[in-house]
C-alpha cells in the first residue's frame, strides 16, 4: 500500500493542472448540484491548482499536457449516492482514481457533496508538490511520413504541336521557305465577373499568429491545421481560387491564403478585420 501512494504522488507530481468540466458527463446541467465547484473547491483545499476546462491560463491552453483533466465517477443507487473522481491526462490516460464515496442523504446536492468530500480523503496521504517535468518535458512531434504517398513517374514532356515555327529548306534542287508563327487575332473573349480571379491584395499589419507551427493534414475538401500538441487549430477548405481556403475554428471563422510565400488568416473581430500570419507545413 506504502508503495502504491508513492506511485502516485510521483505521478501527480508530473503535473501542474487539474482542469475540472463545468458539466460532468451524466449530468443534464452545468455545475448540477454544485459538483464543478465543489471539485475545484476540494482540489484546491488539497493543493493543487484547479481552473475550468473554460478558463484555461495560456500555458496550458497552449500545451494540455500540462494537466489533468478530473471526470466524475457516478456509481448511485436509488438509495445510496457513490461518487469519485478519476484524473486523466492529456493522452486518456488514467494517472489516479480516488476511492467511491458513499451518502444516503436524500437531498441530491447534500449526498453528492458528502459522496465527495469522502471520496477526497484518498488524497490525505498524498503530499502533492509540482515538480516541473512537464515544463520541460520534450515537444510532441509530429511525422507525416506515412501520409506521403509515391508519385508515379511520368514520361518527359513533349509538346503536342510539333510543327515548328518556321519551315525551310535550301538545296540546289528546292528553295523554299514558311512562316508558321500564329498570328493574332482580333477575337477578344468575355469572361463573366464572376469568374475574374481576384487581383492580389498587399497584406499589411500582419500580427505573427500565437498558434506556433502548424501541421497541414489532408481531409475531404481541405485539410486540417494541428499544432505540436497535437490540437486542431484550424479546418480550411478548398475554393475555386488555388491557395486561397475559407478557414473555420474554435469561434474563428475567416479566410487563409497564400501570398509571396507566406501564409495568412483573416478575420473579422468586433468589426474590425484582423490579419494573422501563420506557419504552415504541408
Amino acid at each position: 500500500m506504502v508503495s502504491l501512494i508513492g506511485m502516485a504522488q510521483d505521478q501527480l507530481n508530473d503535473y501542474k493542472y487539474i482542469i475540472v468540466p463545468k458539466k460532468f458527463d451524466g449530468f443534464k446541467k452545468e455545475n448540477q448540484y454544485q459538483t464543478s465547484t465543489l471539485v475545484k473547491f476540494l482540489f484546491t483545499e488539497k493543493g493543487f491548482q484547479a481552473v475550468y476546462e473554460d478558463e484555461l491560463p495560456g500555458e496550458l491552453n497552449n500545451n494540455r499536457c500540462l494537466g489533468l483533466v478530473a471526470n466524475l465517477i457516478d456509481d448511485s443507487s436509488m438509495f445510496t449516492t457513490k461518487a469519485g473522481v478519476v484524473l486523466e491526462n492529456c493522452k486518456g490516460q488514467e494517472v489516479f482514481t480516488t476511492a467511491i464515496g458513499k451518502s444516503k442523504e436524500k437531498d441530491y446536492k447534500l449526498a453528492y457533496g458528502q459522496a465527495l468530500r469522502n471520496a477526497f480523503k484518498s488524497f490525505d496521504t498524498v503530499n502533492y508538490s509540482y515538480n516541473g517535468k512537464a515544463d520541460t518535458s520534450e515537444p510532441v512531434r509530429v511525422s507525416f511520413k506515412d501520409d506521403v504517398k509515391q508519385v508515379e513517374e511520368k514520361a518527359p514532356y513533349e509538346p503536342k504541336n510539333r510543327q515548328p515555327m518556321v519551315e525551310q529548306v535550301a538545296t540546289k534542287e528546292t528553295q523554299s521557305y514558311k512562316d508558321n508563327t500564329p498570328q493574332p487575332s482580333n477575337y477578344k473573349s468575355v469572361q463573366s465577373p464572376q469568374a475574374v480571379a481576384p487581383a492580389p491584395r498587399v497584406v499589411i499589419n500582419a500580427s505573427q499568429s500565437d498558434k506556433g507551427t502548424l501541421y497541414a493534414q489532408e481531409i475531404p475538401n481541405g485539410f486540417q491545421l494541428v499544432d505540436s500538441t497535437p490540437k486542431i487549430q484550424l479546418k480550411i477548405f478548398k475554393t475555386s481560387l488555388p491557395n486561397y481556403f475559407l478557414a473555420e475554428g474554435d469561434g474563428e471563422n475567416g479566410v487563409v491564403f497564400q501570398q509571396g510565400g507566406k501564409w495568412y488568416f483573416e478575420q473579422y473581430v468586433d468589426g474590425k478585420l484582423k490579419t494573422e500570419e501563420l506557419a504552415v507545413k504541408f
